[in-house]
């Protein structure tokens, strides 16, 4: 199948806040086909690359992320909000356009070597994916990719901070500058 993604993708306007058209995947989740095809086109570009496992962004790269790494046959990785995880963890600070923020996964997820495929909704700064990269790499992993549901083109340049790393992202959506 080759189905158009982005016509299962719902913007809602002035969500969280005003001036913000937030791309809800939800949609596309609900229904079968589209659902199985996100899944299967990650799947196909990444399966030959000898993934060992999946880490994915809270709280929607979950959905997905889960999936993947079943049928990648790899074991799965959260990675999370600062105290969330309930063991050690190791962590990675980013910018964001007003401030930092963090990211957290186990101390133990990774060991030294394993080939990881890093999983997110949305790619838009490309800061949250980027300290996902960095946090994987310093404990150890190899990052065979990167992919995503949507990916935000324009101004934001978040393709940019990933350069050293194979991208997919399914459904490209231009932001108005």
């Amino acid at each position: 199948m080759d189905l158009d993604l982005n016509k299962y993708i719902r913007t809602i306007k002035d969500f969280p806040i005003k001036g913000i058209q937030f791309k809800d995947i939800t949609t596309l989740a609900k229904v079968h086909a589209p659902f199985k095809e996100s899944c299967d086109r990650i799947i196909n570009h990444f399966k030959e690359n000898g993934i060992t496992k999946v880490a994915a962004i809270e709280a929607r790269g979950y959905v997905w992320g889960g999936v993947l790494a079943y049928h990648l046959n790899a074991g799965f990785i959260l990675i999370r909000k600062p105290g969330k995880l309930p063991a050690a963890t190791i962590s990675e600070t980013y910018d964001l356009e007003y401030g930092k923020d963090s990211i957290e996964m186990h101390k133990d997820a990774i060991e030294n070597g394993e080939k990881v495929l890093v999983f997110d909704d949305l790619l838009a700064t490309g800061g949250t994916a980027r300290a996902a990269c960095n946090l994987i790499e310093k404990a150890g992993g190899i990052i065979v990719g990167v992919a995503f549901i949507i990916e935000l083109t324009g101004s934001l340049n978040g393709r940019e901070k990933l350069d050293d790393y194979d991208v997919l992202s399914l459904v490209k959506i231009a932001v108005e500058e």
